[in-house]
């Protein structure tokens, strides 16, 4: 099965966030949409792995940053390829606050949408959570970005087949979205993460000690 077809469904790409207490986390995923509208409930799915898929499950809030075609890869790698575990996200960044003071982004952002959790459904390597929109607001006139357009036009092509460190030699690959690794030199083109399903162009190597 050639996963890369799957790239060709319509998706957006967004910034979920979301607030427990005082700590606040986002990422990126490609999963949001409408699944009823009275009352307006959207559903979103986010990798289990991820810290704001826990931090979603302790508050039961969260906001959906629409991105926009203005959206650089800079922003989806910083919520994107790290961790809220290791980092803090909003750390050196003042964002606005919805009405749940959840932060959002501001900025190349088209819309944000405000939801509660009403349902959660553990769907093995990601949770979906079905929430009442609480809240929504147009940011911009701005076009959403889709997940094709991310995929073929903003993020970077992974080049680092062929490339060794220092003459170190690559002795597996490790997928930068939830750190599944994969032993072996050589990285298949078309492989796909188990876990997360992301391709070859989100792994990066591991070199020998």
């Amino acid at each position: 099965m050639d996963k890369k077809a799957i790239y060709n469904l319509s998706y957006g790409v967004f910034m979920v966030s979301t607030k427990a207490g005082e700590v606040a986390n986002g990422c990126i995923t490609n999963t949001c949409i409408q699944v009823a509208s009275n009352p307006v409930r959207i559903a979103i799915s986010v990798l289990n792995s991820n810290y704001t898929c826990d931090l979603i499950k302790e508050s039961g809030i969260f906001a959906v940053s629409i991105l926009d075609n203005d959206c650089t890869f800079e922003t989806i790698k910083h919520f994107g390829f790290q961790s809220g575990r290791d980092v803090d996200k909003f750390g050196n960044i003042t964002p606005p606050t919805d009405c749940n003071d959840v932060p959002y982004l501001g900025w190349q952002s088209c819309a944000v949408i405000s939801g509660k959790v009403v349902e959660q459904h553990d769907l093995g390597t990601h949770t979906l959570f079905i929430a009442e929109v609480v809240d929504a607001k147009v940011l911009s006139d701005k076009e959403p970005i889709t997940y094709a357009k991310y995929q073929n036009e903003i993020k970077p092509k992974n080049n680092a087949a062929s490339v060794k460190e220092d003459g170190k030699k690559i002795v597996g690959w490790r997928c930068k979205i939830c750190n599944y690794i994969y032993e072996g030199s050589k990285l298949p083109e078309d492989y796909a993460c188990p876990l997360c399903g992301h391709g070859a162009d989100d792994f990066e190597p591991i070199y020998e000690s």
